[in-house]
C-alpha cells in the first residue's frame, strides 16, 4: 500500500494563505497543516482549526522570519544569520520553540506532528532541540526533509543539488529522532518543487510514490492583497499549488493509483504505537 499524508506549510501566515489551505483540505487532498505560532495571521488559523476538525495541525517551528516569541525581537532573515546567532549565543532557539508550541497548546490545539520554517531542524543544535521537544509534549511525527529522487521536469538544476546535498545529515537525523521516540513518514516530497508544482507534476509524483508512507509538503494560497504584501518569494505560485491540490484531474489519478490519502492520527493508528522511526 501507499500512504500519502498532503501538508501544507505556513498556517497562519496570512489570512489568504489560511483561507487557502482550508480549501485545499476540503476541495482537494490536503489532510494537514503546520500552523505558525509566530504568523500575522495565527488567531484567524486558530479559529478556523477549530471549524475543520477533520485538519491535521501541526506546528511550524520558525527560527528564521517574523517576530520571537520569547523576546518580541526580529529573528533572523536568514539560515546563515540564524547559524550565527546560535553560534554566537545571540538565539535560545529551544526556548524559542518551546514558546511557540505552548502557544498553540494554549491555543486548545492537539498538534500531531512538527516541522520547520526553512528546514533548520537540520541544523544538529536545532534538531536535538526538536526531538527533545517531540518526545516532552508527545508530538511524536517530526518532518524529515530528504526529497524523494523522482522525475521533476521541472525543478531547476540548483534545487536538485542543494536536495541531494542535504543527504548528508541523513545518518544523524534518523538517529537523534529514534534515540527521542520519534516518528517520521518513510519518505518525503516536495522540497525541490517548491514553487514550480503544478497540477502534471503533482499527478506525475503522486503515480511515482513508493510503497510506504510519505509525506508531500505544500504551500497552497489565494494570492490576494495580504499575500502579494507579504515578505514572501512564494505568491503567484501559491495560487497555482492549491490549483493542483484541488484539480479534478489530481483527484482522478488519487483514485486511480490507489493511494491513501490520510492525516497523522490516521497513519500512526496504521503505523501501531511501537513503531520506530523511518529509516
Amino acid at each position: 500500500m501507499r500512504y500519502v499524508v498532503v501538508n501544507a506549510d505556513d498556517f497562519g501566515f496570512t489570512r489568504d494563505v489560511n483561507d487557502g489551505i482550508v480549501e485545499a483540505h476540503l476541495r482537494g487532498i490536503l489532510t494537514a497543516t503546520t500552523l505558525m505560532a509566530n504568523g500575522m495571521q495565527f488567531e484567524h488559523a486558530v479559529e478556523l482549526a477549530k471549524q475543520h476538525p477533520t485538519l491535521d495541525i501541526g506546528v511550524h517551528l520558525v527560527l528564521c522570519g517574523g517576530q520571537a516569541l520569547t523576546t518580541g525581537r526580529p529573528l533572523p532573515a536568514t539560515v546563515s544569520e540564524l547559524i550565527a546567532a546560535i553560534v554566537r549565543g545571540q538565539l535560545d532557539y529551544a526556548a524559542e520553540i518551546e514558546a511557540q508550541v505552548r502557544r498553540v497548546l494554549d491555543a486548545g490545539l492537539q498538534p500531531t506532528h512538527l516541522d520547520t520554517h526553512k528546514h533548520t531542524h537540520l541544523l544538529p543544535p536545532v534538531l536535538d532541540a526538536v526531538a527533545r521537544l517531540s518526545e516532552r509534549h508527545g508530538i511524536r511525527w517530526v518532518r524529515r526533509p530528504f526529497d524523494l529522487p523522482l522525475k521533476q521536469g521541472r525543478v531547476p538544476w540548483s534545487r536538485r543539488v542543494v536536495s541531494r546535498s542535504l543527504q548528508f545529515v541523513r545518518r544523524r537525523f534518523h538517529h537523534v529522532l529514534a534515540k527521542h521516540n520519534c516518528l517520521t513518514t518513510d519518505y518525503f516530497a516536495g522540497f525541490q518543487m517548491t514553487g514550480y508544482l503544478q497540477t502534471p507534476d503533482l499527478i506525475q509524483t503522486l503515480r511515482q510514490l513508493p510503497p510506504g508512507s510519505t509525506e508531500f509538503m505544500t504551500h497552497p494560497a489565494f494570492c490576494t492583497g495580504e499575500l502579494r504584501a507579504a515578505r514572501t518569494r512564494l505568491k503567484e505560485s501559491r495560487q497555482r499549488e492549491l490549483e493542483a491540490l484541488t484539480a479534478p484531474e489530481t483527484l482522478r489519478a488519487v483514485k486511480e493509483t490507489g493511494i491513501r490519502v490520510m492525516g497523522y492520527r490516521q497513519l500512526e493508528s496504521l503505523a501501531g504505537q511501537n513503531s520506530s522511526a523511518g529509516v
